[in-house]
């Protein structure tokens, strides 16, 4: 197992470094200036100069990237000019939303695509199988922006039993928090649930027509037992891979979600940020949630390596 770790750091470590080098060079490509949008439309040229040397764009491109760089690995990520406060505050607050709205949802993704994904794989009745098929095509057809609509207007506007957006924060207010979370986490789910879903279900029909699942059938073992001691585990580590890929998708479909249910996360950070040409809180957030699906695929290679053992015998 320490070996395989060993193979997977550098290329992770590769990946943060071309990534960190694009988010750079595109932000720069943005048409304008940073400085004239921080300045205002009525500034001095002076004005405008001594915020081009505050944020060190007087510099040379490739010595103001060794500088960013630097400057993350050493924690010192410096003020917001345009949002106001220290940017390590922002993205701190930002990312506990974020995480907290993904973990809401990668909860619903595994409760709904392990219900599906079994329910479609050995349910004997035409008709249910029928409703997982259109349940997951729905989830699948219908973008997260129209969902959270849906919901909102059902669950907020209709019967009114939950809130339409916004947050508490868990620790101050558990029960109310739990209600702010359930309808944007089950938004952002929905998608990632059928895929899930869909693939479950043909892995769990592949491991039930195994020899030895008929040859047990026969002898007499029950389906239930078969199931949950045998083929599920056996269907489990491909889909874990997936369930991987799906929760960097999930970061990334939480941008818009959080827009859906004003939720403060890093989406509506990054956002504001982008629209005021705040470099340093856009730089810094992308490259986290770079980090955080990296560190999410590295993870998801542990787990498949303990549910496979030809990976740890490798």
């Amino acid at each position: 197992m320490r070996g395989y770790l060993l193979k997977k750091i550098p290329s992770a470590l590769l990946v943060l470094l071309l990534a960190s080098f694009l988010i750079f060079a595109i932000l720069r490509l943005v048409p304008g200036d940073a400085a004239d949008a921080l300045a205002g439309p009525d500034a001095s040229p002076e004005s405008v100069a001594a915020i081009r040397h505050q944020l060190g764009l007087d510099q040379p491109v490739l010595t103001q990237y060794v500088t960013w760089i630097g400057d993350l690995v050493a924690g010192e990520l410096g003020p917001s000019y345009a949002i106001g406060g220290e940017v390590a505050d922002l993205i701190g607050d930002g990312f506990a939303a974020t995480a907290e709205l993904t973990a809401g949802a990668l909860f619903f993704t595994v409760a709904l695509g392990l219900l599906l994904g079994v329910l479609g794989a050995t349910s004997r009745r035409p008709a249910v199988r029928a409703a997982v098929r259109a349940l997951t095509t729905a989830a699948l057809a219908v973008p997260p922006f129209v969902t959270g609509v849906v919901l909102v207007l059902v669950f907020a506007v209709q019967f009114v039993v939950l809130p339409s957006g916004g947050r508490i924060g868990l620790l101050e207010a558990p029960d109310l928090e739990l209600q702010y979370l359930l309808l944007p986490s089950l938004c952002l789910a929905l998608p990632s649930a059928a895929v899930l879903g869909r693939y479950l279900k043909d892995s769990l029909e592949r491991a039930l027509g195994e020899d030895y699942i008929r040859t047990a059938t026969a002898a007499g073992v029950p389906r239930r037992r078969l199931l949950w001691r045998h083929a599920l585990p056996n269907a489990l580590p491909p889909v874990v891979t997936l369930l991987g890929i799906q929760t960097g998708q999930l970061l990334g479909g939480a941008v818009l979600v959080e827009a859906i249910f004003a939720w403060p996360g890093l989406g509506q950070l990054a956002d504001q940020a982008l629209t005021r040409r705040d470099y340093p809180v856009v730089q810094d957030v992308l490259l986290l949630l770079v980090a955080v699906f990296v560190l999410i695929q590295l993870l998801t290679d542990i787990v498949y390596a303990l549910l496979d053992p030809r990976i740890r015998w490798e």
